[in-house]
């Protein structure tokens, strides 16, 4: 998979306005009520992530998960981190709507 261009990213990141572009990768932060509702969301999105065989790098202290998405093979951002980046955006939805 190719590396996209500075401008596909900010194209693509429209649609992830929780995300930012910083060192060749897109980063999140999310903070959820307590420590079971952020494992939790930690837990769907490993199995997405298996799925697509794409992982990201990512830490959580107590509530707060942070998450950092490049295609190390590429040498920066791809389609791949997009698509996942989509994923748990919607993962994270659902969790906080429950």
């Amino acid at each position: 998979m190719s590396k996209l261009s500075e401008k596909e990213i900010v194209k693509h990141l429209e649609k992830l306005p929780e995300w930012d572009y910083e060192d060749d990768a897109i980063h999140t932060e999310y903070e959820f009520n307590n420590f079971k509702d952020c494992f939790s969301a930690m837990s769907r999105i490993a199995f997405e992530c298996e799925a697509l065989n794409h992982h990201p790098d990512w830490s959580n202290s107590y509530n707060v998960l942070n998450i950092s998405l490049t295609t190390h093979d590429a040498g920066g951002i791809t389609l791949k981190d997009i698509k996942l980046a989509l994923v748990i955006e919607g993962i994270v939805e659902e969790e906080e709507e429950e």
